[in-house]
């Protein structure tokens, strides 16, 4: 999690405000319905820290200076209207709270306390904005001992448990392949955000939320947490592939690779054991209850091991289709965005940016059958839409646009 960013969603449709951070960038459930308008305040000058999160960038082809749009930076930040606006200066915090009175939802990402200074926090909008959903992103939260505390995504992956249950049963513990945490986080603060619209509409009243990485990081233990506090006693630690309760339920080399098989239930271990000509483990007493194989995990999984490891994946994959078992090739990522199935489910979409040209980014996971989100706008370029916000929505004209941009309270 980076520092220091503002998001406002507001009316007539729902607009929000974000002074934003690469955290408060993962609304984005809420930015890809077309009926969301998302105003984005950046620095004037630096911008949103995830734009120089890179390489790799995507590069600029229209003559602009500069190594080109992060892929970071994109990944995150499409259908929002960028507005350089600098709070540290008085008329700069006056421009965003007359945005925030206009606004139903603000999503801010500073430290506890920082945004106060100038006039921002909840407290201070909801007075002129009764009804404004106030949502405030940390790493720590606004309380405790730690809420000072910066904290980014692999410090509380650390510190809250999920680094120590993942790597290799024997290795050292590994942070996750992305941002896990921030991701969570951000679905937590989209799902909290429409729960308080939902309340909203009852009462009339908005609220802030208290949304952090280590709340969110502890909730998604899940299974692993709830057995701790069941048993009393230390979590089994890492597992690898595998899973700490369900066996087999973990990745087997093949000739070639390596594939994902989970015989989740006795049924489902039993179609595997026919598809590994082995139809006796089955009955094997070893092996005839989910209990008595994570008993005897590394027995059974060594023996798995020493079939599939005979085959390629390719071949395993024919033998394991239309048999009902759970199981998976392990792809890497460029050949996941080329899958068919991938391809199929439309999650690749091709757009038109103002700077980079033609680019391909990751289309919204859920279909509706109604109201399906879309890609109207490319992620925007730094200040790109000041002057049409602050004249199309605060009503000022070119002269004081430009007064502001001389006196540093706006860039772009």
């Amino acid at each position: 999690m980076d520092k220091g960013t503002v998001a406002l969603l507001r009316k007539p449709h729902m607009q929000m405000l974000m002074p934003v951070t690469q955290l408060a960038s993962r609304i984005r459930p809420i930015s890809d319905f077309d009926r969301a308008e998302v105003i984005k305040i950046e620095h004037p000058t630096r911008g949103d820290d995830t734009r120089a999160w890179g390489p790799p960038f995507a590069p600029y082809k229209d003559g602009r200076d500069g190594e080109g749009e992060s892929a970071y930076y994109l990944s995150v930040n499409r259908n929002k209207r960028s507005v350089a606006v600098s709070f540290k200066e008085k008329e700069g915090a006056k421009l965003i709270r007359t945005l925030a009175a206009k606004a139903d939802i603000i999503v801010e990402n500073y430290l506890p306390g920082t945004l106060k200074k100038y006039g921002l926090d909840y407290n201070t909008l909801a007075k002129t904005n009764p009804r404004l959903i106030y949502a405030s992103i940390t790493g720590y939260g606004q309380t405790g001992p730690y809420s000072s505390r910066a904290g980014f995504d692999v410090m509380v992956e650390a510190e809250m448990g999920l680094m120590h249950i993942t790597g290799p049963r024997d290795g050292p513990p590994v942070k996750v392949g992305v941002a896990v945490t921030d991701l969570t986080t951000g679905l937590y603060a989209v799902n909290s955000i429409l729960a308080a619209v939902i309340e909203r509409n009852h009462s009339g009243q908005g609220q802030a939320l208290d949304v952090c990485l280590s709340d969110c990081q502890v909730a998604t233990l899940a299974n692993m947490a709830q057995s701790v506090l069941v048993t009393g006693k230390r979590d089994g630690g890492r597992y690898g592939t595998s899973h700490p309760s369900v066996v087999p339920y973990r990745a087997f080399r093949t000739k070639d690779g390596d594939i994902l098989i989970g015989g989740a239930n006795d049924r489902l271990f039993g179609v595997l054991c026919k598809c590994l000509g082995q139809d006796n483990w089955a009955t094997d007493e070893r092996f005839s209850t989910n209990s008595a194989r994570v008993a005897n995990r590394d027995v059974l999984e060594r023996m798995i091991e020493d079939i599939t490891s005979s085959k390629l994946s390719k071949e395993w994959l024919d033998i394991f289709e239309g048999t009902g078992l759970a199981y998976a090739k392990i792809n890497d990522i460029k050949d996941t965005l080329e899958h068919s199935h991938v391809v199929a489910r439309d999650m690749i979409k091709e757009i038109q940016h103002p700077a980079c040209g033609q680019l391909k980014v990751l289309n919204s996971p859920v279909k509706y059958s109604r109201t399906q989100p879309s890609i109207r706008t490319p992620p925007p370029l730094l200040g790109e839409h000041t002057d049409e916000v602050l004249r199309d929505v605060l009503g000022l004209d070119s002269a004081e646009i430009e007064r502001l941009r001389e006196n540093k309270a706006v860039g772009g």
